[in-house]
């Protein structure tokens, strides 16, 4: 597969605009990677083949290792996310709390594996070894929020709720 030019990206997209403001905040060295990243996934929501290619253009890296910082680190997603996210960490402490009883509820009612999207781009489910609070087991993320000590049921609830949420809020932008 042959790597997408840099110049793939819309010179005139606004999104385009912060991540260069980035690049030249810190005067295109090569150690400030990791900020830069940060600030294209922030702004793209995800760090695609065409992105990764444009900055390892302008902080004058390796594509190579561009992309082994992007993928070493779980916090940048190459695929796009979905509208909601969930985190479910599944450390000893919270696997041995029933975390993995949560992530197979959410696989079987929302159709969707760990690392994965849903296939209408609602939810994205992904695992982290460790989220380091390991007192509030089995513990996960729901968007930004911290949620622990929760069943597999009550988990199942809050997604719905905040899908809901997401749903109403499409609704009411339709209406308005």
């Amino acid at each position: 597969m042959a790597t997408p030019e840099p110049s793939a990206l819309a010179s005139d997209d606004p999104r385009l605009k912060i991540v260069e403001r980035t690049i030249k905040k810190f005067s295109h060295q090569p150690d400030a990677l990791i900020e830069v990243l940060h600030t294209a996934q922030e702004a793209y929501g995800f760090l695609s083949e065409a992105l990764l290619a444009y900055v390892a253009e302008q902080l004058k890296l390796p594509e190579s290792h561009v992309l082994g910082v992007a993928t070493f680190y779980h916090f940048f997603s190459l695929k796009p996310k979905g509208e909601r996210s969930c985190i479910v960490c599944t450390g000893t402490a919270c696997y041995v709390k029933g975390a993995g009883e949560i992530v197979s509820a959410i696989e079987e009612q929302y159709q969707v594996a760990p690392g994965q999207t849903s296939a209408d781009g609602k939810l994205s489910l992904g695992t982290a070894r460790c989220l380091g609070n390991c007192s509030m087991a089995p513990m996960l993320t729901l968007d930004d929020a911290v949620i622990g000590r929760e069943s597999a049921a009550h988990v199942l609830e809050r997604i719905d709720a905040r899908l809901s949420e997401a749903n109403s809020s499409a609704v009411n932008e339709v209406h308005t």
